[in-house]
């Protein structure tokens, strides 16, 4: 036993002697390619943390400037909705930007390491082709959904407190991710959308909005008088310290909108700040009524004209 041992230790020690040179380097190699890779994926993040970070606190860097800079074009005020508006943006743009870095750090030092182990890359490639193409077919809803929550971050369609309609349902934007938007409907509900279910995107509160009133009139009104009411009603609201801030510019009386055996239509129309359009409307009526009542104008009323055929039965008690 002792012979066999001797002669068992001595061939692996002559193995050592002659692989050992290539063993210590490509062990070094390998702990270098390893070591490298950890600190360029860590240095990456970092860099994409302090984007976010300068960008969430208003200082917006050159590579995530288009994220404010359509904000910036309309009318919204640097408020807290406004910061947390561009804090989930560019957050969420951070997460997948720290996530595609690490995907690449890995997969370069993979390949290098397989490399360096004297590996054929030409079968893992082909195999991972494989494997690609059917998660691909497998999971291309998410795929889809994450591609246009892509799209609508860096397009800025909407963000937390727009109001909007998005076809599957509409309401109040609580939280924008890559794969869904939350939103809450006028009555409480809350609703979870997938991005890639939306075609299109109906956005009340970006920029400006406009309050319409269709105000009904009877035939027989004098429409000059009724347009100089409506007018001074709508200035009147325009003037008022409530609402100076929410409406953007003169009224305008558009006209006659429709004629019917109804009665008339007249529409009125005032440019207000977003998301204040039903408030402006909501008072604009409160205050029409009143004074039509007071100059004597009528409101439109279903109106028609009942004929009868033959002698009428006797009424009773006759």
């Amino acid at each position: 036993m002792q012979p066999q041992a001797f002669s068992s230790a001595t061939s692996v020690s002559s193995w050592f002697d002659d692989h050992g040179s290539s063993l210590a380097t490509h062990g070094l190699r390998v702990v270098v390619i390893v070591v490298l890779a950890l600190v360029v994926r860590n240095l990456l993040h970092r860099g994409v943390r302090r984007l976010v970070s300068t960008a969430v606190e208003g200082s917006v860097p050159v590579v995530l400037r288009p994220l404010t800079d359509r904000a910036r074009g309309t009318v919204f005020e640097p408020t807290a909705l406004l910061s947390e508006r561009r804090r989930q943006r560019t957050e969420t743009l951070g997460s997948v930007l720290r996530s595609i870095a690490s995907m690449v750090v890995a997969t370069v030092a993979g390949a290098m390491l397989l490399a360096e182990l004297g590996l054929d890359l030409t079968p893992v490639v082909a195999s991972a082709g494989i494997v690609g193409v059917a998660v691909g077919f497998g999971a291309q809803n998410l795929v889809k959904d994450f591609l246009t929550g892509m799209f609508m971050l860096l397009e800025d369609q909407y963000g937390v407190g727009d109001i909007v309609d998005v076809g599957p349902a509409s309401g109040t934007v609580e939280s924008v991710s890559l794969r869904t938007t939350r939103l809450r409907d006028v009555n409480g509900t809350v609703w979870h959308v997938r991005n890639g279910e939306i075609a299109r995107v109906g956005n009340m509160s970006q920029g400006w909005a406009r309050a319409i009133i269709d105000l009904p009139l009877a035939l027989e009104t004098d429409l000059p008088a009724a347009r100089a009411v409506v007018l001074a009603v709508a200035e009147a609201v325009r003037d008022s310290p409530a609402f100076a801030a929410a409406v953007l510019a003169a009224p305008e009386v558009w006209g006659l909108e429709s004629l019917g055996a109804d009665g008339l239509v007249l529409r009125l129309a005032v440019k207000t700040s977003p998301m204040e359009q039903w408030r402006v409307e909501r008072e604009l009526r409160e205050q029409l009524i009143t004074a039509l009542n007071e100059h004597g104008i009528d409101i439109g009323v279903p109106q028609r004209t009942v004929r009868t055929i033959g002698d009428l039965p006797p009424a009773v008690g006759a």
